[in-house]
């Protein structure tokens, strides 16, 4: 606890949570807008159903970006004051750092979901759509939005510490966030590869496209997709740490 404590005491002047907030803040508007727009031509679609597509679409492209930028600022600290040596010569373990900074990047990553879970609320709300948003969806939203972020912060940590010039981690972050904008036009074989194109497919809500209009769907979780998505975040947490505790000082 008390490293986890120091990592965001380390972060207190990076102002890492007003970059977090103002990259939500033009997300959601963004996206609510295009919800707004859409919801005025075709009134008799589901508006919450609408508004959380279109966020899990969106996300493919925002957080992925985020991510890179946090796990960035986070890991980049180590390296520019040179700190692993005196970590090691207090008897702190990296393994132990490691771990403080992948739960710092994911508390401050839930945040950013959480946000954008009360602005759906909210904005269900405001417009009195017909059918009210259940409470089980919108944890069902703020769930599997966070399960694939977590995958992406584990990869992002595992590169950031891997190289000491972070302009390879932030180069990922737009690679991923382009993979993850276009992933769905991709077939689906290669669709499964592309982690960053997950935010749509553990949406609970889906677009399905028939006769040339839009229906929106609940869909049934498949836990063969979760399973598979914690496996790859444990491999990039191990592969990552296990490089740290490695590594020469």
């Amino acid at each position: 606890m008390k490293i986890l404590t120091l990592e965001f005491l380390k972060l207190r002047r990076k102002k890492i949570l007003l970059m977090i907030t103002l990259f939500m803040g033009v997300e959601i508007l963004w996206a609510l807008l295009a919800v707004s727009i859409s919801l005025s031509r075709n009134p008799s679609d589901n508006g919450w159903m609408a508004t959380i597509v279109t966020l899990a679409t969106m996300n493919a492209l925002f957080l992925p970006i985020i991510s890179s930028v946090v796990m960035s600022r986070i890991c980049d600290m180590e390296y520019k004051g040179n700190t692993w040596k005196l970590l090691r010569s207090v008897n702190v373990k990296p393994s132990n750092v490691y771990a403080a900074k992948y739960i710092c990047g994911n508390i401050l990553l839930l945040y950013a979901i959480v946000l954008q879970a009360i602005a759906i609320a909210i904005f269900s709300n405001v417009n009195g759509f017909a059918e009210p948003l259940p409470l089980s969806i919108l944890l069902k939203y703020i769930g599997g939005t966070m399960l694939i972020t977590m995958t992406i912060l584990a990869l992002q940590q595992w590169i950031s510490l891997l190289f000491k010039n972070q302009t390879f981690a932030l180069c990922l972050g737009m690679v991923g966030g382009f993979l993850g904008m276009t992933g769905d036009f991709f077939p689906s074989f290669l669709r499964r590869i592309i982690i960053w194109s997950y935010y749509t497919g553990l949406s609970p809500v889906a677009c399905r496209f028939t006769d040339n209009s839009t229906h929106f769907i609940l869909r049934n979780q498949n836990i063969g997709i979760f399973a598979v998505v914690i496996l790859i975040t444990i491999v990039f947490y191990i592969a990552g740490n296990s490089h740290v505790s490695r590594q020469e000082l």
